[in-house]
């Protein structure tokens, strides 16, 4: 799954598409259109989600919660293109994500999601700045000075520099996580991914997780996380609440939301550093 990660719309309301892109009227970061997803197996047919409506604005935190089986796991999916929907249309940025093929997801990832996963994904024989410089080299980005550059300061921002040299199997699994999210950062994407990424830490690591999270969003990132701890679902500026594969809930702050739209970020230029 990380290296697939590393690695059909005509005029319709908000926007207008050709060969994988859109034009983004409304604003939204990411939008998902009347999204069903239906798998097929001897057992018979399984809707894991059903007509899902959901837009996201540059900039919001969002906890996506719901029992197993919910659908959680799946939306994620849908967003990152990692699978792709029975019905419906999923838009991220300029991009029509569901009419990607496997070349196109994978540039694509690579230049405009960071995705963490709950069993961090690191690769076991490279060290820790080498599985953050990975993305960069993947994508093409940057020099090999410049790849080292930004990984090593990434890596301090999640305080790990000292650890750099380390391979992951001499790491904690919550200096594992941090790595996986300085990996995520590498190239800059304007959206942030994760699954259950705290469900492998104790409390104390996943609130220290949580906060770079928000820290993040603060410097302009958005982010969907798809959690099962309540706790860490409340401080998120926005709850997303998934039964039987629909969305039962949608608060903000206490409250059903109302987003208002937001510019969406341009990628990086590959001829400079970003700031993360």
């Amino acid at each position: 799954m990380t290296r697939t990660w590393l690695k059909r719309i005509g005029s319709n309301n908000g926007s207008s598409a050709s060969g994988g892109r859109y034009r983004n009227r409304n604003n939204h970061l990411v939008e998902l259109r009347q999204v069903t997803k239906t798998y097929t197996s001897a057992a018979g047919s399984f809707s894991a989600l059903q007509e899902v409506e959901l837009r996201v604005d540059r900039g919001e935190f969002v906890a996506v919660v719901g029992r197993s089986g919910s659908g959680k796991s799946t939306l994620l999916n849908m967003i990152s293109g990692i699978d792709g929907p029975t019905s419906g249309e999923v838009l991220v940025g300029d991009a029509a994500v569901h009419t990607l093929n496997e070349g196109q997801l994978a540039v694509w990832r690579g230049r405009n999601l960071g995705i963490i996963f709950q069993f961090f994904q690191l690769l076991p024989t490279l060290t820790a700045v080498e599985n953050v410089v990975l993305p960069m080299d993947f994508a093409g980005l940057y020099t090999p000075r410049q790849r080292l550059v930004r990984a090593m300061h990434l890596l301090e921002q999640v305080g790990m520099a000292e650890q750099a040299a380390k391979l992951p199997l001499a790491l904690s699994g919550g200096q594992q996580q941090r790595v996986a999210i300085a990996r995520a950062l590498a190239n800059d994407p304007p959206l942030l991914l994760a699954d259950e990424p705290t469900g492998n830490l104790d409390s104390a690591t996943a609130e220290s997780v949580f906060r770079l999270f928000e820290a993040q969003v603060a410097q302009g990132k958005t982010m969907l996380m798809v959690t099962h701890d309540q706790d860490l679902a409340r401080l998120a500026t926005r709850t997303v609440r998934l039964a039987d594969g629909r969305i039962a809930a949608d608060i903000h702050n206490g409250h059903a939301s109302r987003i208002s739209p937001c510019p969406i970020p341009k990628p990086a230029s590959a001829q400079e550093v970003p700031h993360a």
